[in-house]
């Protein structure tokens, strides 16, 4: 299996077990695991879980603001300079969670290397 696939899995799978007990930096924790562990070059190191993360952010946060038909995300939206849009919201969500992991899959690369030599 390819690597990119590989990592983009277990960075997720690892992220929603971590979830369960950890609070919303768990998904650092998972990127960073997996970076150290399941070597990806270049942009790859960075876009992989940033993608994974994003996925699972903004899947979750629609479930839990479909459970109320929206009102908190909308409430939320409208604080924000986001036009009082909670897809919005969703979107802005799961980039704030997939640039963490992004950040910290890159600082667990460079920890793999520094460990190499």
């Amino acid at each position: 299996m390819n690597n990119k696939i590989l990592n983009f899995i277990a960075t997720l799978v690892l992220a929603i077990v971590l979830s369960f007990f950890l609070p919303w930096w768990s998904v650092m924790t998972a990127a960073l695991t997996t970076a150290l562990f399941i070597p990806l070059k270049k942009a790859a190191v960075f876009l992989v879980p940033f993608l994974a993360i994003l996925l699972f952010w903004a899947i979750y946060s629609f479930i839990l603001s479909n459970g109320n038909d929206f009102t908190l995300a909308k409430r939320i939206a409208q604080l924000l300079p986001l036009g009082g849009n909670p897809y919005v919201l969703i979107l802005v969500t799961g980039v704030v969670g997939g640039l963490a992991a992004g950040i910290a899959a890159t600082f667990g690369k460079q920890l793999s290397l520094a460990f190499k030599n």
